[in-house]
């Protein structure tokens, strides 16, 4: 494994996809074990995390999450029947939360709302029901860890480029009408401030498919995936395929 340091960011990066799920289960292990109290993840949605979910539900690690204490979150969700195949939360569920975490614990974006902006609506009473604010507090944050991924246009989340959600300051939950990449369905997302309310946000991003937005975003081009950082620590991590050139020696 090797890091560098990237605008105080900390890019860390291993061998391939299983390696990559392995550090960022371990990395959600360490966040947890940091908290003797209730336990706040964001989970991220598309392909990336699926590795990390099924590892998740494996005994190894099953057995060491305290389940009764730890809340699971949605960073963002397409707005479609909670049993659709686009759906994020639906394969979080299928991969590790319906075998071990008290269905009380999981807290998905409603689907069943009459439109996605009500759904965001909706979801931003219930992180504010939980944190017990209306405000956020750097120095009391919403999440312990916030995972994300990358998509081809530098969007993470349902934050697009030149979206007006990623300017969204005064929301924690916003509705995006239309998405910028496929599948184009309505989205609900949290907003950056939202997402940077954390201790932890950890970036996974695998294949050579990446490489090219990873080395835009770090040449620090204004893309969303760039403006999303933890007030805590922000970490990518990235498999050997997907390190962009600049990061390889």
């Amino acid at each position: 494994m090797t890091s560098s340091s990237q605008a105080a960011t900390q890019v860390i990066a291993v061998a391939d996809p299983a390696a990559l799920a392995q550090a960022a289960a371990e990395r959600l292990m360490a966040r947890i074990a940091k908290n003797s109290g209730r336990v706040a993840i964001c989970l991220s949605g598309g392909s990336s995390p699926k590795q990390l979910f099924e590892l998740l539900a494996t005994e190894a690690y099953r057995s060491r999450i305290p389940w009764d204490r730890v809340h699971w979150f949605s960073g963002d969700e397409r707005f479609v029947p909670a049993d659709d195949p686009l759906s994020n939360i639906r394969m979080a569920r299928l991969a590790f939360l319906d075998r071990c975490a008290p269905s009380a614990n999981v807290h998905p974006i409603s689907t069943a709302a009459a439109n996605p902006l009500e759904a965001a609506r909706q979801y931003e009473s219930e992180l504010k029901s939980f944190y017990g604010a209306g405000e956020l507090d750097p120095a009391r944050p919403l999440f312990d860890l916030v995972l994300l991924g990358i998509g081809p246009d530098g969007h993470t989340a349902s934050l697009f480029p030149g979206y007006p959600a990623v300017a969204e300051t005064r929301h924690w939950v916003i509705d995006v009408p239309k998405a910028h990449v496929e599948p184009f369905v309505p989205r609900i997302t949290l907003t950056l401030p939202a997402l940077a309310c954390c201790r932890e946000m950890l970036f996974e991003a695998s294949g050579s498919a990446k490489r090219a937005i990873l080395t835009r975003v770090f040449d620090g081009e204004d893309l969303p995936a760039n403006r999303a950082r933890s007030q805590g620590e922000t970490i990518w991590l990235l498999d050997k395929a997907a390190l962009p050139e600049n990061f390889r020696a």
